[in-house]
């Protein structure tokens, strides 16, 4: 169980740390409807780090990633794999960060975010959880990670917690901040908000590198 708790922290990291889900979060604690609209947009987040993990673990399985005695090359390819495009996306995210005193360009979207509804907002928070490119290939590697031990159903599930938990906390810390002091919550998102958005592109772009190389390295390894 250590080692697949192990295996999938790293990758959890890399989900945690999304700028654009929690600056959405942030605008919308801002907004009339703060509670409804940013709770569901966590759950929305949490499900979809659940699913997307739980999706994934099971078609491991059915593909066989058991590393048995030796290495898997189809684990380790898929892990090169994995790790060159998360180097592709840091390449691409460190060229597109803004020149010093640019102001920063954020997704057309977070503009009318005090107009989602609770619903939107569920949706929302799924989407980018599951759905974003760089989530996506976090998730697909800690399953590949977790079926490539042959772990048992237990195990994996354990696991799954660890990982959703700690892919949530960095939207959740903001959700609770504001519910448990709201008055003083605001001036500190407000300049949360404004750091991550300066910050987003060279936080992601340190981010994706390093477990793009890691991923690349364990898959060599693999052999």
């Amino acid at each position: 169980m250590g080692t697949a708790i192990g295996d999938v922290l790293p990758l959890a990291l890399g989900v945690a740390i999304s700028p654009i889900p929690i600056i959405a979060t942030i605008l919308m604690l801002l907004t009339p409807r703060a509670g409804s609209t940013a709770t569901m947009f966590l759950a929305g987040w949490i499900l979809g780090i659940a699913v997307g993990y739980t999706v994934f673990v099971a078609l491991g399985s059915v593909v066989d990633l058991d590393s048995g005695s030796d290495g898997n090359p189809v684990t380790a390819t898929i892990r090169i794999v994995l790790g060159v495009l998360l180097v592709l996306l840091a390449v691409k995210q460190w060229r597109g960060r803004p020149a010093p005193g640019q102001t920063p360009t954020m997704p057309a979207w977070l503009a009318a975010i005090d107009k989602v509804t609770p619903a939107k907002a569920l949706g929302l928070g799924f989407a980018l959880a599951a759905v974003n490119p760089k989530n996506l290939l976090m998730i697909v590697g800690a399953a590949v990670a977790v079926a490539h031990l042959g772990v048992g159903a237990g195990t994996a599930v354990v696991a799954g917690v660890v990982f959703t938990v700690l892919g949530a906390v960095t939207v959740a810390v903001p959700v609770i901040g504001y519910f448990s002091a709201r008055e003083r919550a605001t001036s500190w998102l407000t300049g949360l908000k404004t750091w991550l958005t300066a910050n987003n592109a060279a936080v992601m772009a340190v981010l994706l590198l390093v477990i793009g190389v890691m991923l690349i390295g364990k898959g060599i390894g693999g052999y």
